[in-house]
């Protein structure tokens, strides 16, 4: 099961992840998240995975379609307290990496 909590804060959608990212939780995301971005045309996005237990190949999907949706609004989307269980996983999204959400907020607001 996963739980998905989102906050927006100066210019920010801040998405945490809580449980496992699986096929089954993946239309969450692509449900919930990925229209808010589009309707409100969101430029900056935070995923913090520090309580994300496990992804699968669905579940990255998932976050790759949150990666074009940022895009259409020419925006910038960074993952920060990604254990090293999930930093292998992730690599192949190619997005920026950040110790926490502090960090992130700094990497992208360059």
């Amino acid at each position: 099961m996963l739980k998905v909590d989102m906050e927006y804060d100066k210019g920010i959608l801040y998405v945490r992840l809580k449980g496992v990212l699986d096929r089954k939780a993946s239309y969450k995301i692509n449900n919930y998240v990925v229209p808010v971005i589009l309707k409100h045309k969101i430029k900056y996005l935070v995923f913090n995975l520090y309580d994300l237990l496990d992804i699968d190949e669905p579940g990255l999907d998932a976050l790759l379609n949150t990666k074009c949706a940022i895009r259409t609004n020419k925006g910038k989307i960074c993952l920060c307290e990604v254990s090293n269980f999930l930093k292998d996983k992730m690599k192949r999204l190619r997005l920026k990496v950040a110790s926490n959400e502090l960090a992130a907020y700094h990497l992208i607001r360059i």
